[in-house]
């Protein structure tokens, strides 16, 4: 009987559980046999693994976090990780493996194909900004809460004629603060992809105030930055194994800034977690479903080293140097649209 493993990678993300019971289904149709690696690429690695059947993920698509949990474990970063992960695939017996996960996971996922490893993967991550994909697994339920958060946060806002930030997650890319910032009807909307100008923050702030406005909500994502400063705000500079840092704080920074400068009574909010923790949208369980029997199809047919990404409506199979190549980010002319809300 063929077998294949399956492991989720990286922060976990709504919707992950509905991929994984698709996969489990679909390969049931083709007599194949599903084995849950646990931990991401730490179980791989350690050969923790448990059965998966149509039993055990038969209740699991509304449920958020992940049955295999998760983390940021980086074989590329261990003394011959692949290798040990290719060792365990053979050892396991597994005709094929699929990765889900962001460009961390998916990055590890290519340079095991390119070892020669049969891989697959799926495309995952709140932040959206993987490439060739419109987009990936929890993004959607992610901007959901967030849009929610701000929704509950204009009537405390007002009552207090306070101006109120929320810190969103988006450590390269400010999607989620876009669409649930504009979706919300926040004032002010910041991202990493345009450093902003405090001078003008204030200014807008002012002008609100001037105008008989009492309130005001500024979205801001944890990698937003002012032109004044040449790197990012941290909560520390430990680094993960994917050398990423840990953000957040920019929100409390501006909200200091803002009070001294404008005197205007300002707090802040960190949305943090909250945004991919909880039950899955709709459409996350139902683009995690489509993308985790494409991939299944993609085993089937032996395509390794691809992942299938929406494009459109449509559920297209890419490679994976295509997706891990360069991150999705926001356009100038999409800021552009927005700003026209910034008033």
């Amino acid at each position: 009987m063929v077998k294949i493993g399956v492991l989720t990678g990286g922060g976990d993300a709504p919707g992950l559980n509905a991929a994984v019971r698709a996969i489990v289904y679909k390969a049931a149709d083709y007599g194949i046999e599903v084995i849950g690696i646990k931990r991401g690429w730490a179980g791989l690695v350690e050969a923790d693994t448990e059965p998966l059947s149509a039993t055990t993920v038969e209740e699991i698509t509304s449920e958020g976090g992940i049955i295999l949990y998760t983390s940021r474990t980086n074989p590329v970063k261990m003394t011959d990780g692949i290798q040990k992960c290719m060792e365990n695939m053979k050892k396991l017996g597994l005709d094929a493996l699929i990765a889900i996960g962001g460009d961390d996971t998916l990055g590890v996922a290519q340079k095991l194909h390119e070892a020669g490893a049969p891989v697959v993967g799926i495309p995952k991550t709140i932040d959206n900004d993987l490439s060739t994909t419109d987009y990936s697994i929890g993004f959607h339920t992610a901007v959901s809460i967030a849009t929610e958060a701000i929704d509950r946060l204009h009537t405390t806002a007002k009552a207090h004629r306070r101006v109120l930030i929320v810190e969103v997650m988006g450590r390269y890319t400010g999607w989620i603060a876009l669409y649930a910032g504009i979706a919300a009807g926040a004032h002010l909307i910041l991202i990493p992809e345009i450093p902003f100008d405090l001078q003008k923050v204030y200014e807008l702030l002012k002008k609100r105030k001037a105008e008989g406005k009492v309130y005001s909500i500024i979205v801001i994502a944890e990698g937003a930055k002012p032109t004044e400063e040449s790197s990012l705000i941290v909560k520390s500079m430990q680094k993960d194994q994917f050398g990423h840092v840990q953000l957040g704080g920019i929100g409390q920074v501006l909200e200091n800034l803002i009070q001294k400068e404008t005197g205007l009574e300002t707090r802040s909010v960190v949305l943090g977690h909250l945004q991919r923790g909880g039950v899955p949208s709709a459409f996350d369980r139902f683009l995690a479903t489509r993308l985790g029997t494409e991939a299944v199809e993609l085993v089937k047919q032996q395509k390794w080293g691809w992942i299938p990404v929406l494009k459109g409506t449509e559920i297209v199979p890419v490679q994976f140097k295509e997706v891990v190549a360069e991150r999705k980010v926001v356009t100038p002319e999409l800021y552009e649209m927005a700003k026209t809300f910034f008033k």
